[in-house]
């Protein structure tokens, strides 16, 4: 999943949002140097990491996408379904997408001195160009996607994959509505469990 869903499936601590949202950038154990809620954070993130990998729904979404993406499908996907996250929010919670964007990248800032590097300067963009609200529109995908495109120096030809979106929309959106339900309920779940875990 992308950094909407992530940040969403953690639940109302705010401070295991942030783990959540910067766990792709704390290697092996590196992650028990922080703060409790924080290890739950990332420990969370990469359940939810786990669970999609291997979930049938996301592996037959990426069967979907054109075989010139190769291993930046899975990428893809859970920028998709990001998409769909936001474009539904109203589906799944009763703060506007608006006011949640906002109040997350304030709560970024206030956590930015434990930020990795690479987040810190990430956020700056992501605040000034509103990244998660713009999720909600296929311009703001085909955005996002160009610009993973540009990263990888153009070999992955993510900038296309708005094509792939726009053929089989209805598909992907179907796919993300089946699988978001089961992944909700596993994350709260698993949520408890880490919860628990501290606490022995």
């Amino acid at each position: 999943m992308n950094y909407l869903a992530h940040i969403y499936l953690s639940g109302d601590n705010e401070t295991i949002r942030i783990g959540n949202f910067i766990a792709d950038h704390i290697k092996g154990n590196k992650y028990k140097n922080f703060s409790e809620d924080i290890q739950k954070g990332v420990l969370l993130h990469r359940q939810i990491d786990s669970f999609t990998d291997g979930h049938k729904i996301a592996r037959g979404s990426k069967r979907r996408l054109n075989e010139q993406y190769g291993l930046y499908k899975g990428v893809i996907v859970d920028i998709l379904y990001d998409h769909f996250l936001a474009k539904n929010w109203s589906l799944y919670s009763k703060i506007p997408l608006q006011e949640y964007t906002t109040a997350f990248y304030k709560l970024l800032m206030e956590h930015y001195e434990i930020l990795p590097e690479k987040i810190k300067y990430m956020s700056k963009y992501m605040i000034r160009d509103d990244w998660l609200a713009s999720y909600a529109h296929k311009e703001g995908i085909q955005k996002v996607l160009s610009g993973m495109n540009r990263r990888t120096g153009g070999i992955s030809n993510m900038d296309l994959a708005i094509n792939d979106l726009e053929a089989h929309y209805d598909d992907f959106e179907h796919d993300f509505t089946l699988f978001f339900k089961e992944l909700h309920d596993f994350t709260t779940d698993k949520l408890i469990e880490i919860n628990k875990s501290f606490k022995k």
